[in-house]
């Protein structure tokens, strides 16, 4: 085998992985290299299809590698006219579309960081991540622009096709002059507006690791037609959904706009989109919608990310989008360090599982003492990296064959009368019954028992009278018999990051709210 995307079997993977190999899926060498050309540039071929954008209004948005690249350049040449220089950092708060990736790929493509930001932040959102990066140009749309002003942004430009056509004059090619180890992208984690999250630094070659995710998590293949409604201004959508496909020459598709569940699903039946990644609060949405079973797919590789999918779920989706989803599971830090390979025939999708360790990294799962845990027995996962372990700070368990179980986050654990109780077990409990579309479950103060578990559901239907006890003695039946929830309230919504995940967090600062009104 000399090519990373012929393997066939974990065994093959395991044995022909080497960071060199995946040098050979791009053009350029760490001395030269360029995230957009990788990306765009040199896939330039007639009309080759490069992106396909569902709006949430019914339009469909079909963009080729050359326009992209052609106006991508433009806007480096733009950048430059205006001062704009090599490491200088350029915001880019726009909805997907032409304009977005435009100046995405123009900003890293003119040797300038890109700095995404989510298009729904306010003034109090943007004013932090403006005071930490202090963007020499401010890239938005109109109905955006006056936020961005209000949130101290400098230079705002607005975007818009009326904009990029005004650049039609501007040469439709650049020279890049980039090396693998520039500043290409600063992306923030997920966070509130009160607190600044997380900066992550990416360079252009970034990009070279992040072929460890394409290749034995997502399983992008030469041929596909891959979608991933997540934002690309979160590292899921960016990474794994845009820059990864993208960068093998396959067209890549998005959501953009208010996500509707029943609008992903045609748009997923409309492009024949073979490969799709998603957050698991995704699949549970196309489920709940009851719309599903109304259209007709070409899958031959689903995925997903975030938190584990509940097990009614995968088998909802297995029935009804043709194959099993298999999960990958990293953290923004660090990248993609257990997945389930798709291609190789030889690694089973076993329920609930992770996968095994992707090439490259050593996973482990540790005690508290710091010594390792046996099979079966909850730790933390820890990674090894380039000779140096890594705490995830989430919970996990391997098994005697060495496949992985997610546990929660360290945080999510409860700790009842001296029980120790997982949320994520709970969560799996309450989904699987017929009232429930979705949960979060966290542990609520008790001055008896410390915490309690109280679980906060939204329903398919109405509520009954009995539903509470219904639902308790539902969990009692699944699980050990202090696991079950002792708090249950009936919500319409569920606090979720933009990626997708449950936000505990909010829903455990709620009930500290209401514990210190009540004293």
């Amino acid at each position: 085998m000399t090519r990373l995307t012929e393997f066939t079997s974990y065994a093959d993977a395991q044995k022909h992985y080497s960071k060199e190999k995946l040098w050979e899926l791009f053009d350029g060498d760490p001395a030269h290299f360029n995230i957009s050309h990788e990306c765009l540039d040199r896939h330039v071929d007639g009309d080759n299809v490069a992106l396909r954008i569902a709006h949430s209004d019914g339009a469909d948005e079909v963009l080729t590698f050359e326009e992209v690249s052609r106006r991508s350049s433009q806007i480096a040449h733009y950048l430059n006219a205006n001062g704009i220089k090599k490491g200088d950092r350029v915001a880019v708060m726009i909805e997907p579309s032409l304009a977005f990736y435009a100046a995405m790929f123009g900003v890293i493509k003119s040797g300038a960081v890109a700095v995404p930001m989510f298009s729904l932040f306010g003034p109090d959102g943007i004013r932090l991540r403006v005071g930490d990066c202090k963007p020499s140009m401010f890239f938005t749309n109109s109905e955006k622009a006056p936020d961005a002003v209000a949130g101290g942004a400098e230079n705002v430009t607005v975007v818009d096709r009326d904009f990029l056509d005004g650049l039609n004059d501007l040469p439709a090619t650049y020279e890049w002059t980039t090396s693998g180890r520039d500043l290409a992208v600063l992306q923030y984690t997920s966070g509130t507006t009160r607190a600044l999250p997380a900066a992550v630094k990416h360079s252009h070659q970034s990009i070279v690791t992040l072929m460890v995710a394409a290749l034995y998590a997502t399983g992008i293949r030469p041929g596909d037609r891959f979608f991933c409604p997540s934002s690309p201004a979160w590292g899921h959508g960016l990474w794994h959904g845009t820059l990864a496909p993208m960068a093998m020459g396959v067209s890549t598709g998005t959501f953009s706009g208010k996500f509707d569940a029943v609008r992903l699903l045609r748009a997923l039946h409309d492009f024949r989109i073979t490969n799709l990644t998603a957050a698991a609060t995704h699949y549970r949405m196309m489920r709940n919608s009851g719309e599903a079973e109304n259209f007709t797919y070409a899958f031959d590789k689903l995925s997903f990310t975030g938190e584990p999918i509940d097990s009614e779920t995968a088998t909802y989706v297995e029935q009804v989008f043709g194959t099993k989803v298999r999960s990958m599971y990293g953290t923004t830090e660090i990248g993609v360090i257990i997945a389930n390979y798709p291609g190789a025939d030889d690694l089973e999708v076993r329920d609930g599982a992770m996968g095994k360790a992707v090439p490259g990294v050593e996973v482990k799962v540790q005690r508290p003492d710091g010594t390792a845990a046996e099979p079966g027995e909850t730790g933390e996962l820890m990674v090894k990296k380039r000779g140096e372990w890594f705490q995830t700070k989430d919970l996990g368990r391997v098994d005697a064959d060495g496949y992985f179980y997610h546990g929660g986050r360290a945080d999510d654990v409860i700790i009842s009368a001296g029980w120790t109780i997982g949320a994520i077990e709970v969560e799996d409990a309450i989904l699987s019954h017929p009232a429930v579309a979705e949960c979060a479950v966290i542990g609520a103060p008790d001055e008896l028992r410390g915490l309690v578990v109280k679980a906060y559901i939204i329903l398919k239907g109405d509520e009954t009278p009995d539903l509470t006890k219904n639902i308790q003695d539902h969990v009692r039946a699944r699980l050990a018999r202090h696991e079950y929830p002792r708090q249950i309230e009936f919500v319409t919504d569920l606090p979720k990051t933009p990626a997708g995940k449950v936000n505990r967090k909010v829903l455990r600062d709620q009930e500290a709210e209401k514990l210190a009104a009540a004293e």
